[in-house]
């Protein structure tokens, strides 16, 4: 789709809202980048766990801030899949950074602030040309304060869990609804409380609950609000 004016679309939201699949055809839809900066936190902590300074027993907190610096992230698009995928030093790791290992413990890792102070300068760096469309927990209140359009999507906890549940099963792992739906609010409590930007709905965003919405409707939602903000 053609369109003049590249604006910036910034999709917030508690986990398990939809928000990376619906900004993902957003951009697509529009020939826009989409970063899923949720990717580059999980990420993060898969480096974390794979090196030992993270686990559900400890956190080596200063050890991951001095390796910073040897974490490189890049999204490379990926002709067969139609969108790009997270690659940590160059390895492709789109699937491994979903398991419940990483979901367990990437609010831990995204509430550290030099954490959080190298990805948000990244994500910015990223979005200097417009025409990008990015969903996160701070895009429309940290990353892009000023992005013309802010998206905030809710759901409640069971609807979010269930989702996270089928999508694991779907995807051969074995875990059971209530260790997701645990992990869920655990995310939740964490994500809305961390003293370095916490999640919250910006003042200019607009809410959209999917709770009871498919895929298709939510997005269907979203781009319409995305049109009346192109014309």
């Amino acid at each position: 789709m053609e369109n003049k004016k590249k604006i910036i679309i910034a999709i917030d939201g508690f986990s398990s809202t939809g928000k990376s699949t619906v900004a993902k055809h957003l951009a697509k839809e529009l020939g826009y980048i989409f970063v899923d900066t949720g990717s580059m936190y999980r990420a993060v902590t898969f480096y974390a766990i794979q090196q030992g300074l993270i686990s559900s027993q400890h956190f080596d907190v200063q050890g991951l801030i001095q390796n910073l610096d040897n974490i490189s992230l890049t999204f490379n698009y990926l002709p067969s899949l139609g969108y790009s995928e997270i690659f940590l030093n160059g390895v492709n790791i789109e699937n491994k950074i979903r398991s419940i290992e990483v979901s367990n413990l990437v609010s831990k890792v995204a509430a550290i602030s030099e954490v959080r102070k190298k990805l948000v300068e990244q994500q910015q760096e990223m979005g200097k040309e417009k025409g990008l469309v990015m969903d996160g927990r701070d895009i429309g209140t940290v990353v892009f304060p000023k992005a013309e359009l802010k998206i905030f999507m809710t759901a409640s906890a069971r609807n979010r869990a269930q989702r996270r549940y089928d999508e694991m099963i779907h995807k051969g792992q074995e875990v059971s609804y209530a260790r997701v739906l645990e992990n869920v609010n655990a995310r939740d409590l964490l994500d809305t409380t961390r003293e370095d930007s916490p999640l919250k709905k910006a003042d200019d965003a607009i809410e959209v609950d999917n709770s009871h919405l498919s895929v298709k409707q939510t997005f269907d939602i979203v781009y319409n609000f995305v049109l009346e903000k192109i014309k």
